[in-house]
Order: structure tokens, then sequence, then C-alpha cells
């Protein structure tokens, strides 16, 4: 499960739904992979508005990722201009592009492949094998 699939994930189950505690899901026991992937900035440059920046933040020092920006960056319009190496060739400067590829690495790269995600609300753990997240509730508490 990539860390960026878990800023669009709520706790499941049905008394949560209105809880502010039940976002963002908290990780337990989470064994990380690296899987690199082409660097894609007109995808982040789409993807960031979308971002709860303070649930983010939130993953990602849980996760012992201590160099998130304070702020939500936001790219320049120019920012997707590319050079044939797939390098940005705006006006925007290094430590810009560094942020960018440093959170390209986070949100894309980055994978949970087993542990658990937890609801701040209820407790309840989602079961996280192979990358993927089961959830699946159990009957008493899917109604």
């Amino acid at each position: 499960m990539k860390i960026l699939t878990v800023n669009f994930l709520t706790c499941a189950v049905k008394a949560c739904k209105s809880t502010a505690a039940s976002f963002p899901l908290h990780f337990k026991d989470a064994e990380l992979e690296q899987a690199e992937i082409e660097y894609n900035p007109e995808f982040l440059k789409n993807i960031l508005p979308r971002i709860d920046w303070e649930a983010f933040k939130t993953t990602a020092a849980e996760l012992g990722f201590s160099e998130v920006p304070a702020a939500k960056p936001t790219p320049g319009a120019d920012l997707v201009a590319l050079d044939d190496d797939h390098v940005v060739t705006s006006k925007q400067d290094e430590a810009d592009q560094k942020v960018m590829r440093d959170l390209h690495t986070l949100l894309l790269e980055t994978e949970v492949m087993e542990g658990k995600m937890v609801c701040g609300n209820c407790g309840h753990e989602y079961r996280i094998k192979e990358g993927i997240a089961n959830f699946l509730l159990p009957s008493h508490l899917g109604k």
C-alpha cells in the first residue's frame, strides 16, 4: 500500500464516519519497502492539492520520516517542463526540486508491505499483508 493511498482512507466502521479521530489511520508494526518508479512531476503537481497535508505529516512522522515540509509545496505552473533526462527545467530552484523528488519518493515509491492501520477513534485494526489492506469488517462492526 503506497503512502499516498493512506491519505484518502478513513475507518470503515459506521460509528466512526462522523468522527474526526477516524482520519488518518495510524500505522502499527509497519514494514516498509521502496520500489523505484519513474519521477512524474506532473502527477505530483496534480495530486498535491488533494492531499490533506496535516494527515500526511502525521503519517510520515509515524513512519519515521522527519524531513516533511511544514507547509504543502505549491509547484509552479512550469514545473512539468522536462528535458531528455526527465529533469525539471523550470525556474524552480534546486531546493524546490529536491522537495518534489523527496515527496515523490515518500508518496509513490514507499509502500507498507506488512503491518496494520489503526483507527484513532474505535481502535479497529486493518491488517496489511503483501501490500494490501483488508477493509472487510466483522459483522458486528459493519452495521
